[in-house]
C-alpha cells in the first residue's frame, strides 16, 4: 500500500512522529503537501465536506479508503501494518498509552511559547511564556522524563525499548521527543541529563539505525527552526 502522509510541508511538527516509523519500516508513502499544490490538496481535505469522518487538523494518513487522524491514532493503526509495535493486544494498548503520554507533553511543549493563545505572536506573550517556561523546565519537564526513563528502567524484557523486545514506533517517538527537547531547552536538558540517561542512550541507539540515519541525512528530515513545536528561545530555557 502506498501511504499518503497530509501535513505542513515547512515544518517537522506532529507529523515527525509519523514519518519515522514510516521511513523505519521503508514503507511506500507520499509526503502530499511537500509536492507541488499538495498543499492545496491538504487543506482540501480541511475544507471539504465530502468526508463523513473529517480530521479536525493535521497530520492526517490516507490509507486506501481510510483516512487517519490524530498523530497517536495514526500510529495505532500502522504500528501492526509496519511491524513496529508487539502483536499481543495488552502490548499495542500500552504502546497507544505511552504514545498519548507524548502526545500529552508535546502539548505542553507548545504551550510554552504560545501560552495565551496559538493565533498570538510569540512575541505578543513573552511575559506570559517566560513564567510558563520557568515553571515547565523546573517541574513538568523532570517530572515526564522520570516517568518515560522508569518505563525503560522496569521493561521486563530490558531497558533497550520502551515496549517489549524490539523496536517500536514509541521508540521512535522517544527518539523525536528527546531531539526536540534539546533543540528548545538545551540548558535545561545538560541540567536533566543525569536523570534520563536511558533515555539518551535510546536517542543514540535509534539514531544508528540505518534508515533513521539515512533519512536524518536527507533533504526530507527538515530542521528545527522557530516554526515548529520545538522552539529554542534562550530567554525560555532557564
Amino acid at each position: 500500500m502506498r501511504y499518503q502522509l497530509y501535513y505542513w510541508p515547512s515544518i517537522q511538527g506532529r507529523g515527525e512522529f509519523v514519518r519515522l516509523p514510516l521511513e523505519e519500516a521503508g514503507a511506500d508513502y507520499v509526503d502530499v503537501a511537500r509536492r507541488p499544490g499538495g498543499e492545496s490538496a491538504l487543506l482540501r481535505f480541511l475544507n471539504g465536506r465530502a468526508l463523513a469522518t473529517p480530521p479536525f487538523a493535521p497530520p492526517f494518513l490516507k490509507a486506501g479508503r481510510l483516512v487517519i487522524a490524530q498523530t497517536a491514532d495514526i500510529l495505532l493503526y500502522l504500528g501492526p501494518r509496519l511491524k513496529l509495535v508487539p502483536k499481543a493486544e495488552a502490548s499495542r494498548l500500552w504502546a497507544h498509552q505511552l504514545q498519548l503520554t507524548v502526545a500529552d507533553l508535546v502539548a505542553e511543549v507548545h504551550d510554552v511559547h504560545h501560552p495565551i493563545a496559538g493565533s498570538l505572536y510569540y512575541r505578543q506573550q513573552k511575559k506570559e511564556a517566560r513564567r510558563r517556561a520557568a515553571q515547565f523546565t523546573a517541574e513538568r519537564l523532570p517530572k515526564y522524563l522520570r516517568y518515560f526513563e522508569a518505563v525503560l528502567e522496569r521493561n521486563p524484557a530490558g531497558d533497550r525499548h520502551m515496549v517489549g523486545r524490539a523496536l517500536s514506533y514509541v521508540d521512535l517517538s522517544m527518539f523525536q521527543l528527546i531531539a526536540g527537547l534539546r533543540y528548545a531547552f538545551p540548558r535545561a536538558m545538560a541540567r536533566l541529563a543525569r536523570a534520563h540517561r536511558r533515555l539518551a542512550v535510546l536517542h543514540a541507539r535509534v539514531a544508528e539505525r540505518p534508515r533513521i540515519a539515512a533519512y536524518l541525512a536527507s533533504a526530507r528530515r527538515l530542521p528545527f527552526s522557530e516554526e515548529g513545536i520545538f522552539r529554542h528561545y534562550p530567554e525560555l530555557d532557564a
